[in-house]
C-alpha cells in the first residue's frame, strides 16, 4: 500500500504557480486577484476562507475578503456579486457555501459571471465540462484527476466506481474520468444502489464521495484497488485539544492494507481541492 500525499502533489503545484506569477509581473502583466464572499460564521467555512486568503499571499496572488452577517439578504447579497463582476481588478471570486437557509444557493451562484466562476458551479461551465470545452472545473473532481496524473495511475479502460452524486464531486468527477485521455469506464453509485458492496468491490479505482464517516470497509474494496477518499466529515474526538477531528468516507485502517494506493484523510484530497482554485485563478487571467 501506497499513500497519495495531496499535502506535496499541492505544494510542489503552489511552487509552479508561483513561478508562473512571477513571470507576469517581470512582463508587466495583472497580478491574479481572487476574492471569497462569506456569510455568517461556519466554523468549517471560516477556515476554509483563512486557509484560501493563505494560498493566496503564498502564490503571490492579491485576495479580498468581503464579509456579510447570516441576516444579510439575498438581494444584498445578488448585488455584491453584481458588483464583483463588474469589477475588472478582480479575475475569479467565491461565494463559500453553504448558505443560510433563507438565500437561494443556485440564484446566486447563477448570478456569477461564468468567466469569473473560479469554484466552476455555474451551469455553463459545467456543460462546457461535460462537451470538453475550455472551462473552470470544479475544485474537488479537478484535484482528483490531477492526483491521478501526477502519481501516473493508470486510468486507460480501468472500472471505477464513484460513491456519491452531488453537482460539486460525483457527477462531474464521473464526466472527467470517462473523457478521452482518461478513458476510464464509470459508475455512479449511491445510497439507493442495489448491491452496493459488490459494485465497489468491482472498481479498479474506487472514489468515496458520500459524505458519510468509514461507509467504505474492508469488504466493498478489491485487492489492490486505488481509493479517493473525498470525505471530511468533524467527528467528535473529546482527546484532541479542538474537541474534533476530520473522518473520511473509508474506514482507512481496515481498507489500506488491500489498497495498491489509497488518499490519507487529512492530507489527501483536501489540499489538492484548494490548490485547484488557485489554478483556476490563474487561468482566469488568462481567459479561457
Amino acid at each position: 500500500m501506497q499513500l497519495i500525499d495531496g499535502k506535496k502533489i499541492a505544494s510542489e503545484i503552489k511552487k509552479e504557480i508561483a513561478g508562473e506569477v512571477l513571470k507576469i509581473k517581470e512582463n508587466g502583466g495583472k497580478v491574479p486577484h481572487l476574492a471569497a464572499v462569506l456569510v455568517g460564521h461556519d466554523g468549517g467555512s471560516e477556515t476554509y476562507v483563512a486557509f484560501k486568503i493563505k494560498d493566496c499571499q503564498e502564490v503571490g496572488f492579491k485576495s479580498s475578503l468581503v464579509r456579510f452577517e447570516d441576516d444579510v439578504t439575498e438581494a444584498e447579497l445578488l448585488a455584491k456579486v453584481e458588483e464583483l463582476n463588474n469589477d475588472p481588478d478582480i479575475d475569479g471570486f467565491i461565494v463559500q457555501l453553504p448558505l443560510p437557509k433563507h438565500i437561494s444557493e443556485q440564484k446566486i451562484i447563477e448570478a456569477i459571471d461564468p468567466k469569473k466562476d473560479v469554484d466552476g458551479f455555474h451551469p455553463v461551465n459545467v456543460g462546457r465540462m461535460v462537451i470538453g470545452l475550455p472551462s473552470f472545473v470544479s475544485a474537488t473532481p479537478y484535484g482528483i484527476v490531477e492526483l491521478l496524473k501526477r502519481y501516473q495511475i493508470e486510468t486507460n479502460g480501468k472500472n471505477c466506481v464513484v460513491v456519491g452524486r452531488s453537482n460539486i464531486v460525483g457527477r462531474p468527477l464521473s464526466v472527467l474520468l470517462s473523457q478521452k485521455g482518461i478513458n476510464a469506464t464509470v459508475t455512479v453509485a449511491h445510497s439507493r444502489t442495489a448491491n452496493l458492496e459488490q459494485v465497489c468491490a468491482s472498481a479498479d479505482i474506487l472514489v468515496a464521495a458520500i459524505g458519510s464517516p468509514e461507509f467504505i470497509t474492508a469488504g466493498m474494496v478489491k485487492k489492490g484497488a486505488v481509493v479517493i477518499d473525498v470525505g471530511t466529515t468533524r467527528v467528535p474526538a473529546p482527546e484532541t485539544k479542538s474537541g474534533w477531528k476530520l473522518k473520511g468516507d473509508v474506514k482507512f485502517d481496515e481498507v489500506a492494507p488491500k489498497c495498491s494506493w489509497i488518499t490519507p484523510v487529512p492530507g489527501g484530497v483536501g489540499p489538492m481541492t484548494r490548490v485547484a482554485l488557485l489554478q483556476n485563478t490563474l487561468l482566469a487571467v488568462k481567459g479561457w
